[in-house]
């Protein structure tokens, strides 16, 4: 097998341990490829793509003058090829090698375009898919609520899917990129180029970026001076760029508190221990190892044994800090442990089916490595670790990744903690896990960044998104009447249920409170006090006729007229008790019902008592025909006739459209008032329009009559009552409509009990005043002497 690795950077060494450990182990195992012993060939790419391709020619020419097909006889060939870190490698490498149908694995990142097998029949792609790479960085992102994001990464295919999927996912998700950075690889080695970059990184409002790429694309960033360490932005980094290989100190301390996204992997039984033993003495003809032992210790490139105790005898891997050397291994060591697996259990299928072990017939086997590919394909093992490995990229499963966070110790010590992961497989309500208490954020601001274009809108409030701008750029206006914002919905504004209202603050809903006149009420309570006062005196106004029924000034105007009179304006007086209390089904509609016929009964009988006075004047005449008409049935017939007019309307009423409980949620904010509704509102009218005309005859009637010569004339007191009713009720009708709820009910008992005492008070209290005070005002004597004066004074 031959393997390209990446010389440049130190830490990456790990991936040539990574594939030797795994060579050994397979060499080691009786049962795995028994009778053959895999071999390795190490070349450098040095990140250029003319170096690749010079590398990928010396590998296959077999010697240091590269000359294109044309290979050198060696004793043992390559079956495939082990490289491609990065994707652009990995196509420079293909062009070549798809010529010879060579087997190449890449264990570089997952690259779809990479997949395309008219393009790369002979690549193969080991690592897992980041599909879900932007889906796991936005959760973290509205984890901790950073709805204003900039975001970083190469100016390339894989970094333009990248920002199209992060830009897509954000827009689900209503977060914004503030700033959109891409890094042309082109000029990544330009100093001019690492000023400007920065600049527009350090003056981004954005306090948290993103930043998605490998060392290669990203060396603008790793390479940067320390103007970048004022920028104080929290970093956010994918799976591919090691932070911890930073060359500067003040770069590393720039990104300690970052967040990284590293693909999870499980320990490789025994690799840290064979890390341990690894030492220029075990493998003296690795060259890289050489330089690379002579980078941090105090040991001379040449190998002899003199040279070899010139190093610090107890001089290990684990010594080195962990930007130079890390003894776990890396996603890509993982992924290239598993490659070198999946080419030894290929070439141990193909064996197998071509029944082959000599080494004569490896021999020419080895010849055509193209034979590999149908075993390649359709590989599928469990490794050491139990972690099932297929190259059927169709198979190849999601990534899963662990959230790491990169600290500086006080001491200088480089650390990693895992503080959460992402797995797209798990169920859903454990796809993502963080645990804020163990993050270590950056020590100029203890407190967690806050990276929003604008703060959200506090309770009350809702967003009112700024023209032209993102939608995470907004201002904040209140509630609208009736309308609330929590602080899990601060977005907008939701209107409360019908039976709550907002509070003060508009933050919550709260009951609304079942409202109507209730006795309890205080208002309630003195309009049904005054209703009882006003029927008792009534009552008693009724008891004195009673008593005094034989007196001229009971007898006077029908006797039987003002019984009834008194009978139904203690009615009136009462009814309006039904007008207070929770209103029911029969309740509503007794209410205007028997207002109106215990009105209209009193109407009726002023009307009639009034007629009588005419009547009564006129049969006084000598030969007056109309003397029938003064009698008492005909006035009782009068009052039938006009009540049952208005039992007919109310019938009517009850029978088409009747009145019925019913809630106002509107007239009164935090109440709910249950009233009754009329119905039928022309019914409504009809009732009181007949009263009205009652009551307007009467007052048209008792006014002609104010003046007729008699000792008991009724008509003035009449008059003046008629003129209080009809003043009373023209001025409820516009209170009323203008009024709701409980207020518009108390109207309406204030204008029941107002006209009703009117009545009372004009017609009866003048009576009632002579019959109780005036005694000797209500004799024959006195009425008789009375007329006499009169008769002089017109002579």
């Amino acid at each position: 097998m031959a393997h390209n690795w990446k010389r440049r950077l130190h830490k990456n060494y790990q991936q040539v341990l990574a594939l030797e450990f795994a060579v050994e182990e397979i060499n080691r195992d009786p049962y795995l490829l028994p009778n053959v012993t895999l071999g390795i060939h190490l070349h450098n790419t040095y990140h250029s793509d003319a170096r690749t391709l010079e590398s990928s020619l010396r590998w296959l020419s077999g010697k240091s003058q590269t000359i294109p097909n044309y290979t050198c006889e060696e004793k043992y060939k390559s079956v495939a090829l082990i490289g491609g870190a990065t994707s652009a490698l990995s196509v420079q490498m293909g062009m070549l090698l798809e010529l010879y149908k060579f087997p190449q694995i890449s264990y570089g990142p997952f690259d779809p375009s990479l997949s395309d097998k008219v393009q790369f029949p002979s690549l193969y792609q080991m690592a897992p898919q980041d599909s879900s790479l932007h889906v796991a960085i936005v959760r973290l992102l509205l984890h901790f609520d950073w709805t204003w994001v900039g975001l970083i990464a190469p100016d390339d295919m894989r970094g333009e899917k990248f920002l199209g999927d992060m830009r897509e996912e954000m827009r689900r998700h209503k977060t914004c990129a503030a700033f959109t950075e891409k890094i042309s690889v082109s000029d990544r080695r330009h100093a001019d180029m690492y000023v400007a970059i920065l600049l527009r990184i350090a003056e981004s409002s954005a306090k948290v970026f993103v930043v998605h790429g490998d060392a290669d694309s990203l060396m603008i960033l790793k390479n940067s001076v320390p103007f970048f360490h004022v920028t104080w932005k929290l970093w956010i980094i994918t799976a591919y760029w090691d932070v911890t290989m930073t060359p500067h100190k003040h770069l590393g301390d720039s990104f300690h508190g970052a967040l990284l996204f590293l693909h999870q992997t499980h320990v490789i039984p025994g690799f840290k221990t064979f890390l341990r033993t690894v030492n220029p003495a075990k493998y003296p003809e690795d060259s890289f190892l050489q330089s690379f032992w002579s980078s941090f210790y105090e040991c001379p490139l040449e190998t002899t044994e003199p040279a070899q105790e010139a190093c610090s005898p107890n001089a290990s891997l684990e010594m080195l800090p962990l930007k130079y050397f890390d003894m776990v291994a890396s996603g890509r060591s993982y992924t290239i442990y598993n490659a070198v697996y999946a080419v030894a259990w290929s070439l141990h299928e193909m064996l197998l089916s071509l029944e082959m072990g000599s080494m004569e017939d490896i021999k020419n086997l080895v010849s055509q490595p193209w034979q590999l590919h149908s075993f390649l394909r359709s590989i599928q093992f469990n490794n050491t670790v139990g972690d099932q490995v297929v190259l059927d990229e169709e198979r190849n499963p999601m990534a899963r990744y662990d959230i790491m966070n990169y600290l500086i110790l006080p001491n200088e010590t480089e650390v990693l903690v895992k503080v959460g992961q992402f797995i797209p497989q798990a169920p859903p309500d454990q796809v993502f896990s963080i645990c804020e208490m163990v993050i270590q954020w950056s020590s100029f601001d203890e407190k967690v960044f806050n990276s929003v274009c604008t703060e959200l809108c506090s309770s009350g409030f809702k967003k009112i998104v700024r023209e032209g701008e993102p939608i995470c750029c907004f201002d904040c206006a209140q509630c609208s009447e009736g309308e609330i914002s929590s602080k899990k919905e601060p977005d907008h504004c939701v209107k409360c249920p019908d039976h709550q209202y907002p509070n003060q603050e508009r933050d919550l809903c709260l009951p609304k409170i079942v409202s109507f006149l209730a006795y309890e009420d205080p208002l309630g309570l003195s309009l049904a006090c005054t209703a009882v006062s006003f029927s008792f005196i009534t009552m008693v106004i009724l008891l004195v006729f009673v008593k005094f029924q034989d007196t001229p000034i009971v007898k006077a105007n029908n006797r039987d007229l003002s019984y009834t009179l008194l009978i139904s304006l203690t009615l009136c007086f009462l009814c309006s008790l039904l007008f207070i209390g929770q209103p029911t089904t029969a309740i509503c509609l007794l209410q205007q019902t028997t207002f109106g016929i215990v009105f209209t009964v009193a109407l009726s009988s002023i009307l009639a008592k009034t007629m009588t006075v005419i009547l009564a004047f006129k049969v006084t005449r000598p030969g007056s025909r109309i003397r029938r008409w003064v009698q008492p049935r005909m006035s009782n017939s009068l009052v039938l006739i006009c009540s049952m007019i208005q039992v007919t309307i109310c019938g009517i009423w009850l029978g088409a459209s009747p009145p019925f409980p019913d809630t106002d949620i509107l007239s009164e904010p935090g109440h709910i008032i249950i009233e009754c509704k009329e119905g039928s509102v022309i019914a409504f009218y009809c009732v009181l329009g007949y009263m009205g005309v009652l009551a307007l005859g009467s007052f048209m009637v008792s006014f002609l009559a104010r003046n007729l010569p008699d000792t008991f004339n009724e008509a003035k007191f009449i008059t003046f009552s008629m003129l209080v009713f009809c003043s009373v009720w023209i001025s409820f009708l516009p209170t009323y409509q203008s009024t709701k709820g409980k207020a518009m009910v108390a109207v309406e008992i204030f204008a029941i009990l107002a006209s009703s005492a009117g009545l009372l008070g004009c017609i009866f209290m003048p009576k009632c005043y002579v019959i109780l005070l005036k005694p000797h005002m209500n004799t024959l004597e006195w009425i008789k002497n009375k007329g006499d004066s009169r008769a002089r004074n017109h002579s």
